[in-house]
């Protein structure tokens, strides 16, 4: 981007701008959608309507606020429509390279004081690390080395709300929404983006998703592969081993055909399987250049069985990888995934590829922090998920803007890899993040021990400057 002309970037913003109003399905509704971006982009602060309204139209804040306020919380375009045309509009812009590599599962929290917001409840909430008060939504990013974004966005009702017809009505929530667990909406949104034509990768998801064997075997039934983080409790069997087979008859009645187990054939959990291992059995692997150093850590792996869910099986599971990464120095592992990756994928290809995740930290971090995703301040459903959309999309624009950026600074192995989440961030389900809450940070990060993060995202306030130009030469 060339920051000193303004002309040049408005140009490429309207071109954006005019591929996104054509799905709005009304010609009333693009300029204050327009509006809405570029006051996402350029407004100093929150970044709720009444600031986006002095900001986008200083002169007549009054009726600007009135326009965002109608096309955020009232006008019924589509959010999948906008977020299909911005993926197809960013797309090419983060697969110049290479093809789309993953497909991330996350859900990300919006800490709240009332409760009458939609949605919200007392919950996990990455912001807080902890139970609070808060929103969440679930979404699904695509991902490439190169950059990465979110194609599908969802906000999570949680049971008392989805069966409370009153504050369902009161919050506008449609009629065919129900309850579903955040797996479910995970499992609901790849086969939608496999129904969108979305190019197909591998799923990545942490361990509050990949636990979920219902989900794992949803993926699998829509054909796609993954690399889930589990618990280390997980269950699973020794390579080489499976329960054993159905019982012989005896006497009358039906043939057994459910897998057995016994006393001394049994599965074990996926840390004693690593605690098992010996040394030779752990090899150092660097996946990714940091801030100050090369990411590395040690890593195990193995083909296994799953265990959950042999006695309602008549044939064992399909093997699997079981993927371990045991940092030197640490007394024991800290994380672990199962994978269906294939079984000859080289072995730092499957550590690259597991490690990817990290982008959906970047992607929630510079939301919010950049566009203003969490600063909604309206209590409806459609307004939650229209200021979502609207967010999204300008952020697609910075996604796109960053080619324009020469590059500057050490030639490094791979552009565009370093990560943007901070120094010091504890993972969802960590000692520490269960000791101390961290409000400035969401969740899910590589371990910090061994980590040195800093902030690589492009300078996303010298947009800023450019909003008065913008709207007078409209």
């Amino acid at each position: 981007m060339n920051f000193h002309d303004g002309a040049e970037t408005q140009a490429r913003f309207r071109a954006y701008a005019a591929g996104l109003t054509s799905v709005l399905g009304h010609v009333d509704r693009n300029r204050p959608f327009e509006d809405y971006c570029i006051g996402l982009l350029s407004a100093e602060g929150r970044k709720s309507v009444e600031p986006l309204a002095a900001v986008t139209a200083p002169e007549r804040t009054a009726a600007q606020h009135q326009s965002l306020l109608h096309v955020v919380a009232q006008a019924p375009w589509s959010d999948a429509a906008v977020l299909g045309r911005v993926r197809e509009l960013v797309l090419p812009s983060i697969t110049r390279e290479e093809p789309p590599q993953a497909w991330i599962i996350d859900d990300t929290g919006f800490p709240k004081k009332g409760k009458h917001s939609v949605g919200v409840a007392r919950q996990y909430c990455g912001q807080r690390g902890k139970q609070d008060n808060c929103q969440a939504a679930v979404s699904l990013s695509l991902a490439t080395h190169q950059g990465s974004l979110p194609v599908a966005w969802r906000l999570y009702l949680p049971k008392d709300w989805a069966c409370d017809p009153v504050r369902r009505s009161r919050a506008g929530v449609p009629e065919d929404i129900r309850f579903q667990t955040k797996a479910e909406i995970a499992l609901q949104q790849m086969r939608q983006a496999l129904a969108d034509g979305v190019p197909p990768a591998v799923a990545l998801m942490d361990s509050a998703y990949g636990n979920d064997s219902k989900l794992r075997a949803g993926i699998t039934g829509l054909g796609l592969t993954y690399a889930a983080g589990i618990q280390p409790t997980t269950a699973v069997w020794r390579p080489g081993e499976a329960p054993l087979p159905p019982g012989s008859r005896s006497g009358r009645g039906r043939p057994a055909t459910r897998l057995r187990r016994d006393e001394t054939h049994q599965p074990l959990s996926a840390k004693a399987l690593a605690m098992e291992l010996g040394s030779d059995a752990w090899q150092p692997i660097a996946w990714r250049e940091g801030s100050n150093a090369v990411l590395a850590s040690r890593f195990a792996r193995l083909r296994v069985r799953p265990a959950h869910g042999d006695a309602r099986r008549s044939q064992p599971a399909a093997e699997e990888w079981l993927l371990i990464e045991w940092p030197e120095g640490e007394d024991e592992p800290d994380h672990y995934w199962l994978a269906t990756l294939p079984a000859d994928i080289p072995f730092e290809c499957m550590v690259d590829l597991t490690k990817l995740r990290w982008r959906i930290e970047r992607d929630y971090l510079e939301l919010k922090q950049e566009v203003g995703l969490g600063h909604y301040e309206g209590r409806g459903w459609r307004g939650f998920h229209h200021h979502a959309s609207l967010c999204i999309a300008a952020y697609g624009f910075l996604i796109s803007e960053k080619e324009t950026i020469p590059p500057s600074g050490p030639c490094r192995a791979r552009s565009g890899t370093r990560s943007a989440v901070p120094a010091g961030y504890r993972p969802r389900g960590s000692p520490a993040a269960l000791a101390t809450a961290r409000a400035e940070l969401n969740r899910d990060a590589t371990n910090p021990s061994r980590t040195n993060f800093a902030s690589n995202a492009a300078t996303m306030s010298v947009l800023r400057t450019l909003a008065p130009q913008w709207r007078k030469a409209s």
